[in-house]
């Protein structure tokens, strides 16, 4: 099977504060590192070879996942500095990566997609990329990618556009040739630049596998308490207090939590805390963020 690119470089600002404490890759979901449930998923349809790019905390990746042999496979790293971006990124790991074809996995999804049939449609249609989607059934929440009725993505559209479109869930099958004429080394290279020119230049060689698989979404601090609470329920472990706690976490006499999330080291004092995430006051505090001894306290949802 080919190697596969998992992209955990990224700052991951609309998860903050919580991207603050580890990268996004590297937090826990329902008693798993989001890392790990990837890698594990990926192994399963018999990927094993990763390369994974590190910017933002990085150490909190390497600690977890190490060179892959707890999990069964091979895993390397592409480092960058400044990150690169989500076409600058692959474009950097094309040496590591080694091979024509590869799959790209975005580092903070979970879906049920079959990754086989993702590549197996790709070769079939001689793309240089394939983007798994399903229906954007959501479209004032996401933007969406246009496909016509030959399974060619004609374009994207942005946020609040009603025109049928598909949710791209992070998983694609790509060709090292889409990526190589970018200049190596370039920050902030975006597909989103990249694929529309693709589009233009070489009508057809963007093309969508189109799916009805779940999808889990980890973008904002409510959106990864909800993925946390409905993976443990599914799984038959459902969260206490429908809250989540991280390592060396202390809940102190009195203290009660409800729909909360609490990082690494925190202590919570006794009270009510609902509707809010909890981290250790290291450094400075986000805009959000209030300080309440050497607690750094956020709501949980954001307008």
């Amino acid at each position: 099977m080919i190697p596969a690119l998992v992209l955990t470089a990224g700052l991951a600002t609309r998860l903050r504060p919580l991207s603050r404490v580890r990268a996004k890759a590297a937090l826990p979901v329902a008693g798993q590192p989001l890392i790990h449930r990837i890698l594990r998923w990926l192994a399963a349809a018999d990927i094993r070879d990763f390369v994974l790019n590190l910017h933002h905390l990085p150490h909190t990746i390497t600690r977890t996942v190490g060179g892959g042999a707890e999990l069964g496979v091979r895993v390397r790293y592409s480092w960058e500095v400044p990150v690169l971006g989500s076409a600058g990124g692959p474009r950097h790991a094309l040496p590591l990566l080694g091979a024509p074809t590869f799959l790209i996995v975005n580092g903070d999804t979970l879906t049920s997609i079959d990754p086989r049939a993702v590549v197996d449609e790709h070769r079939r249609s001689g793309a240089l990329v394939t983007m798994a989607l399903v229906p954007n059934t959501e479209p004032h929440k996401y933007g969406g990618v246009l496909v016509d009725g030959r399974g060619i993505v004609t374009g994207f559209t942005r946020r609040g556009d009603r025109k049928r479109s598909f949710h791209f869930i992070g998983v694609q099958a790509a060709q090292a040739e889409a990526f190589a004429s970018l200049p190596d080394g370039t920050p902030h290279e975006s597909v989103g630049a990249l694929y529309p020119q693709l589009i233009r230049e070489r009508p057809g060689s963007v093309r969508a596998h189109v799916a009805n698989a779940e999808f889990f979404d980890i973008g904002t601090p409510a959106d990864y308490l909800d993925t946390c609470l409905r993976l443990a329920a599914s799984e038959g472990h459902p969260l206490s207090d429908e809250s989540v706690l991280w390592d060396d976490v202390v809940v102190e006499p009195g203290a009660q939590l409800y729909r909360s999330v609490v990082t690494d080291g925190a202590r919570v004092p006794p009270g009510q805390w609902r509707d809010v995430t909890i981290r250790r006051a290291d450094g400075d505090l986000e805009p959000f963020e209030e300080r309440r001894g050497d607690l750094a306290i956020a709501p949980l949802t954001r307008s």
